[in-house]
């Protein structure tokens, strides 16, 4: 009997259909990107899978900004299989955040294979609105992560990086997508021959982050091996951008210079969400918005630990907030003080009190440009 790798070859009839099918849509000149049957619309700009950030509370808050697509935290193959709590909580989600894909990682085919299911039962193992499609990270460059073979660790075995991809097509119904870097380090820089290969295994959108492994997030993100990816004639999947989009002269130039069909957007929305309506406005008329007042990221950061506290309970929705409350404040004069209330505080009351003083005492200043925790 033949592999089902060489029914779904680029030489047969089968494949151009799929190839075709997962093509971006044009109309009217626009471009609409496609992922299975999700419509993205055009230029969508993504909320990167970061772990410990992009929790429930975090993504209710880019939606609320205008986020297009999201994930969860990425999710261990084998801590799902093992049905470890912390794992299987993640893959709660809800239907506001529509559409949304849970991101696993692993090296073991066949927990791949086995968390890849899970996911996609989502909805019925842990409630909410499940998944709508499934992402797999072969990016992360953690050490802990990477050096046991994990996220960019397969980026050293891309023949077993194919492999997994193809025999997770193979045992779920929903679209199969990917998120990797360039290489494992400067010498290895194969992304553009492997993004053929994992189209041709059957994903149906690639997120290519413009860094190698090694690099870690240090330098400048290389976007150019990013639209060569694009440039392929070969490739028909839609490609999306990741690396250093902090502002929107940044993601209009990721569009028009290289070509890509979205932006993932992930350090720069630390401490910045509203960068998606930045973006988008710049996007659709040329101009840039004014920065967040401070009020204004007070009722924010108001908004965010509410959803955070009705989500998690008091108690855990209030540690996972501090490292948010700080960033949201990040550059006010004379802050050292307040920012350590923030991050210390553990009475839901008090840490909304310590929110309405900086209202009053900074609220009528001028705000600082939006930081986070990389310095972005």
């Amino acid at each position: 009997m033949k592999s089902k790798i060489k029914i779904f070859g680029p030489e047969t009839k089968f494949y151009a259909a799929f190839l075709y099918f997962c093509r971006p849509a044009k109309t009217a000149g626009r471009f609409y990107m496609k992922i299975g049957n999700i419509d993205l619309g055009d230029k969508p700009l993504l909320l990167a899978p970061m772990e410990d950030v992009t929790d429930a509370s975090f993504r209710f808050i880019c939606k609320e900004f205008g986020a297009d697509m999201m994930y969860t935290e990425f999710i261990s193959s084998d801590g799902l299989i093992r049905d470890a709590r912390k794992s299987l909580e993640k893959l709660v989600t809800y239907d506001y955040e529509a559409p949304i894909g849970i991101q696993i990682y692993g090296n073991i085919p066949e927990a791949m294979t086995d968390a890849a299911v899970m996911a996609e039962k989502a909805a019925e193992i842990a409630g909410g609105h499940g998944a709508d499609l499934v992402d797999i990270n072969f990016g992360c460059p953690v050490n802990k992560i990477a050096r046991r073979g994990a996220g960019s660790g397969m980026m050293r075995e891309p023949d077993k990086m194919v492999e997994i991809t193809r025999r997770v097509v193979e045992a779920v119904k929903l679209p199969v997508t990917v998120k990797t870097r360039l290489g494992w380090d400067e010498d290895s820089k194969i992304i553009v021959e492997l993004a053929e290969r994992l189209q041709d295994a059957g994903i149906q959108a690639l997120t290519i982050h413009g860094r190698t492994r090694c690099q870690m997030y240090t330098g400048e993100a290389d976007w150019t091996l990013i639209g060569k990816v694009k440039e392929n004639p070969r490739m028909r999947i839609p490609i999306i951008g990741n690396g250093d989009i902090n502002s929107p002269e940044k993601a209009k130039e990721a569009f028009g210079r290289y070509g890509v069909d979205g932006i993932m957007i992930g350090r720069a929305t630390y401490g910045h969400p509203w960068i998606f309506k930045e973006i988008r406005h710049y996007l659709d008329t040329g101009e840039l918005l004014p920065q967040m007042c401070v009020r204004d990221r007070v009722e924010l950061a108001r908004r965010h630990l509410a959803k955070s506290i009705e989500i998690k309970g008091e108690r855990v929705g209030i540690l996972e907030m501090r490292r948010h409350l700080s960033c949201y404040f990040k550059g006010l004069p004379d802050f050292k003080e307040t920012r350590l209330k923030l991050v210390t505080l553990n009475d839901p009351a008090e840490l909304f009190r310590t929110l309405g003083e900086i209202a009053v005492r900074w609220g009528d200043g001028d705000a600082p440009e939006a930081g986070n925790i990389y310095g972005l």
